[in-house]
């Protein structure tokens, strides 16, 4: 299992909207393959950054499978992207 880490800094005061739009983009990665679970936390000290985790089976599941499909662009960042202030960091983790 390989744990997806994104840190999602969106314009200031549009929290709300990004939350609905996450919750309708968020339909398209449990659909993917490979996905187990996806959860999104937001940051008390800085209202408008967000910790997105995603555990997948495998990192291929992730950025092969989910980033090279259609449904990435149409689904996933189509809804979340304009929100997007600056570029997301994304780190993966493996348990050891």
């Amino acid at each position: 299992m390989i744990l997806e880490v994104a840190t999602l800094d969106i314009t200031p005061g549009k929290n709300a909207e990004f939350e609905a739009a996450f919750q309708r983009g968020a339909v398209h990665i449990r659909a993917a393959k490979g996905c187990r679970s996806v959860s999104i936390r937001r940051c008390i000290e800085k209202d408008n950054r967000y910790l997105l985790q995603v555990e997948w089976d495998t990192l291929e599941n992730h950025i092969v499978d989910f980033r090279n499909s259609e449904v990435f662009q149409t689904g996933w960042r189509a809804n979340v992207g304009p929100f997007f202030h600056g570029t997301p960091t994304v780190e993966h983790y493996r348990l050891i």
